[in-house]
């Protein structure tokens, strides 16, 4: 099962808006097949990722409004079709980013350019280890606009859109990691 859960700005949940429901023929063997067939040149419409786009088609449906709609999924929601269905429906998406795609004229890719990018502000965020010891992290946050290309098998098929980046890196503060460890010494 996929669902989609619905919540407002201030996280309250309002239920599902989608649910996609499928079954798989064939359990094992899909490393092996990645080895023979690159997962890129398949059709969307044929791999089990197309959920995250009827979900998305389901949701604006039952809700309306897709202006209104900020999708937000996981790494595993980084799929190139979903940015060019969400922008021709008129939503909006946040994606925690699994592939490092080209961009702008494809000589160089999201990575590189954010790389070059001036950190626009920094949040600071409790973080808490395996042994439950707290720790203060910086998040350096960079944002910018650019054109992502489509891989390569997908080019005919697909636009390059100008998509909104946001990277965010974090870096534990010595400060607080020297405190916990008991360590005297201040950098």
């Amino acid at each position: 099962m996929h669902s989609s859960l619905a919540v407002t700005v201030e996280g309250l949940p309002l239920g599902l808006a989608a649910v996609k429901f499928w079954t798989r023929k064939k359990f094992k063997g899909t490393a092996q097949l990645k080895k023979k067939i690159n997962p890129t040149r398949v059709p969307i419409e044929k791999k089990e990722s197309v959920r995250w786009l009827d979900n998305l088609r389901q949701s604006i449906e039952r809700l309306g409004q897709p202006a209104r709609c900020i999708h937000i999924g996981d790494r595993e929601s980084d799929i190139y079709e979903l940015y060019c269905l969400t922008q021709e429906l008129g939503a909006h998406f946040l994606v925690r980013a699994c592939v490092d795609r080209l961009a702008g004229d494809g000589g160089h890719t999201i990575a590189t350019e954010m790389e070059e990018t001036s950190v626009k502000g920094l949040h600071y965020i409790d973080v808490r280890n395996d042994k439950g010891e707290a720790t203060k992290a910086a998040l350096e946050i960079k944002f910018k606009r650019i054109v992502v290309l489509p891989p390569i098998g997908k080019q005919k098929r697909y636009p390059a859109p100008d998509l909104t980046i946001i990277h965010a890196t974090s870096a534990v503060r010595q400060m607080a990691v020297n405190q916990l460890s008991g360590s005297s010494s201040r950098t």
